[in-house]
């Protein structure tokens, strides 16, 4: 490896960094919402609650987690939500016609990671700005997602699918194994990979990876089509909990991910983030949606509570980073 490589690709991320210190102010965030909100709802800290949360914690997470590469290396994915309803629809639609749920979640994943290739296509073949590229693909995703559908709703699935979503396992909601599972492979890939510190290398300075020998497009290609098929993740998991789908299911999806990289600690700018603080940040937003659904906040003001978090976390994060240089 020559002298320029070894400048290019950062040795591997150690807990013991300034990631480690973000982590941890995120970790007490989440901590103290927690304090706060068993203060003043008497149902936060009860078991069924607290299942809710990481519940919902972790579907986030599964679209913010492949996202999580993307914004790693600059880029940006503004179709995730658009991608999770047409696999949804088209996942739906197999196992119905097919009876096999197996080949249903095929299907779903196969379809989330066609729709995140051809975004990485555009971004690296057409050289096509992330932003425009994802924008464009979200309103076609979402037309064809409505023609598709033609207003029909598609409901009623296996039982055994629905466990999937909506399933325990010694008192743990699957998706929260699912989750676990996928938090350990992101964590280990984009830290202890020799493409993870890559992927760091091209957010940091794509020029100077590219000069240094790593195949930037081909990387590039990797996290679009991960973070898509992660959302073909997303959209199994969504459909068995909700035992329906219809053409509209992903128009939410796409900013509370985005919200959940960003309030995790990942810089727009590229180059700075851990797929474990895309977690806590999702932890963080499901806490505080959580906390308002309790106290019965009107849901007009989560969207600006959302917006405000989002805020205060990236110029935190900025401040912070700052200090440390």
């Amino acid at each position: 490896m020559t002298d320029i490589t070894k400048d290019a690709i950062a040795p591997p991320r150690s807990f013991l960094s300034q990631d480690a210190i973000q982590l941890f102010y995120r970790l007490l965030a989440a901590l103290l919402i927690c304090a706060v909100l068993a203060v003043l709802s008497d149902s936060f800290l009860s078991l069924g609650n607290i299942l809710n949360v990481l519940r919902q914690a972790s579907l986030t997470f599964f679209i913010a987690s492949g996202l999580t590469l993307v914004v790693l290396t600059a880029g940006l994915d503004l179709s995730v939500g658009a991608n999770v309803a047409l696999s949804a629809c088209i996942a739906g639609t197999v196992i119905h016609k097919t009876g096999s749920p197996a080949l249903g979640i095929l299907t779903g994943l196969a379809c989330g990671g066609i729709v995140g290739l051809l975004n990485g296509v555009m971004v690296t073949a057409l050289r096509i700005p992330s932003f425009i590229a994802t924008y464009g693909m979200l309103w076609v995703l979402n037309g064809l997602t409505y023609w598709y559908m033609a207003g029909e709703t598609l409901h009623g699935f296996p039982a055994g699918f629905r466990q999937i979503g909506s399933g325990y396992l010694f008192g743990l909601p699957i998706p929260v194994y699912l989750l676990l599972v996928f938090l350990g492979i992101g964590t280990l890939f984009a830290q202890r990979t020799i493409w993870g510190q890559e992927i760091y290398a091209i957010g940091a300075n794509p020029v100077a990876a590219r000069l240094s020998g790593i195949p930037v497009a081909r990387r590039l290609l990797l996290v679009y089509a991960v973070s898509g098929t992660m959302a073909g993740l997303a959209s199994i998991i969504f459909l068995s909990r909700l035992n329906s789908a219809e053409a509209d299911i992903g128009e939410s999806l796409t900013l509370p991910a985005i919200a959940a990289v960003l309030i995790g600690g990942t810089s727009l700018f590229g180059g700075v983030g851990t797929v474990f603080g895309t977690f806590i940040g999702a932890l963080i937003l499901t806490l505080v949606l959580n906390g308002m659904n309790l106290l019965s906040v009107s849901a007009n003001w989560q969207p600006l509570v959302t917006g405000i978090i989002v805020i205060l976390a990236v110029w935190l994060d900025m401040k912070t980073r700052r200090r440390a240089q």
